[in-house]
């Protein structure tokens, strides 16, 4: 069994729904969740105009392929009513695979570990309550020590568990 680490996030409609809906389909389509973070809510990064977000980290254990893990959540983006029309854009649901064990994976349609995940605080602080001494397999450093180097300072703060 291999340790998958997924973000999702929303900042569309009714987020804490979408949120609910895709750990649901997560649990159907890959495998049961282990792990939840907190919801967080957290700026818009990237493109700075766009409503809040919702996000929270997952941990799972598959048998499935990075590749079977990635199609699978592609279709629960897509089932959720995901429409990508321009990049850092809003979303209803975006999930994705920060990290698949300890695997550096670069490949045309799939990066793991997710390649900007170290900087993004709306990543790392769900990533550390899960996890702070998980290393990254690429950096060679802890998420504890990858959130005390952030510099990322948009507001990413604790909605609840």
């Amino acid at each position: 069994m291999i340790d998958v680490f997924l973000l999702l996030g929303s900042n569309l409609g009714d987020r804490q729904l979408f949120l609910r809906k895709a750990i649901r389909l997560i649990e159907r389509d890959i495998a049961p969740v282990i792990q939840l973070s907190s919801v967080y809510e957290t700026q818009s990064w990237g493109k700075t105009d766009l409503p809040d977000y919702l996000n929270q980290v997952v941990l799972l254990q598959t048998r499935l392929s990075a590749q079977q893990v990635l199609q699978k959540v592609l279709s629960i983006e897509a089932a959720l009513g995901r429409v990508r029309e321009e990049k850092w854009g809003s979303r209803v649901i975006d999930i994705d695979i920060l990290f698949y064990g300890d695997e550096i994976i670069n490949e045309k349609d799939l990066i793991v570990p997710h390649p900007q995940l170290h900087n993004r605080r709306f990543t790392i602080e769900p990533l550390f309550e899960l996890a702070p001494d998980l290393a990254h397999p690429q950096l060679n450093k802890s998420i504890k020590q990858l959130k005390n180097e952030l510099t990322d300072n948009l507001i990413v703060k604790k909605l609840y568990f």
